[in-house]
């Protein structure tokens, strides 16, 4: 496998010395946290443990921890049969106050191929289901959210697949939707299973509409986050800041993934 320059090496030992410094962290207050729409990204792995236990709850517990307004889910659905929804979303709501973009046509599922994109308070104007190729079934969740009577946010919820030419026709096919006549202010969330750099990375096509990446976050393995798989993208320049793991003992455990958070200013 042939690397690009010393990125990985270089966020491996950022990784390493950074959790060797980190202390258990809460989600800030409201009267600490930075301005602005906090928002997350966060691959649940269908509620199964780094313990291999199935605990939703646990799965829901991480989420008020991070206390979003925004959160796109990844595998929360079973992959097979019906595709049956893993999470209490009626408590979450209770607990949260988030609720799920409305999908249309998956039975008991909570969202579109694993993806939930759930929202504390706006408007849903416009959803779209995304079915992406390749060999592996994946979609994308398109929503534009009336955050409040000034603000319209596009958001892609999207999980890319394992293989690096999949990878790489899935981005094109968000950059189809981000070239519609509409455009506006847009964010891109998701697992994106890329943390290869290069020509061939599905991270460079995206970077034609979404502009340079924002710095690489380590995600996953969650108990020694090594891989910066997931992302939270924009299509405005500085319009993502804060972007950070959120690293806690209960989300080390939870998912094999950690939630990814940053802050959206419009």
């Amino acid at each position: 496998m042939q690397r690009t320059g010393h990125s990985f090496p270089a966020s491996v030992l950022k990784s390493i010395r950074d959790r060797k410094k980190q202390k258990a962290k809460a989600a800030p207050s409201e009267a600490t946290r930075p301005a602005g729409t906090l928002v997350a990204s966060y691959n649940v792995h269908k509620c199964v443990g780094v313990d291999r236990k199935f605990d939703p709850e646990r799965i829901g517990r991480v989420i008020r921890e991070i206390g979003p307004d925004v959160i796109a889910l990844q595998e929360a659905d079973n992959r097979f049969g019906d595709r049956a929804g893993l999470l209490d979303l009626l408590r979450l709501e209770l607990e949260t106050g988030l609720v799920p973009v409305p999908v249309s046509g998956n039975g008991k599922g909570h969202g579109w191929h694993g993806n939930v994109l759930l929202f504390k308070r706006g408007i849903v104007r416009n959803v779209h289901q995304i079915k992406l190729p390749g060999l592996e079934p994946r979609g994308a969740l398109v929503a534009e959210i009336d955050l409040d009577e000034k603000r319209t946010l596009r958001i892609i919820a999207a999980h890319l697949g394992l293989l690096r030419r999949s990878r790489s026709e899935q981005a094109r096919v968000v950059l189809e939707i981000m070239n519609r006549p509409d455009e506006k202010p847009t964010l891109l969330l998701g697992d994106l299973n890329e943390w290869r750099l290069g020509n061939r990375s599905a991270l460079n096509t995206l970077h034609t509409t979404f502009g340079p990446a924002p710095p690489a976050v380590p995600t996953f393995p969650s108990s020694l986050p090594l891989l910066s798989l997931d992302r939270i993208m924009a299509n405005r320049h500085g319009m993502i800041s804060t972007v950070e793991a959120h690293d806690t003992p209960l989300s080390r455990v939870a998912s094999d993934h950690l939630p990814l958070t940053g802050f959206v200013h419009l």
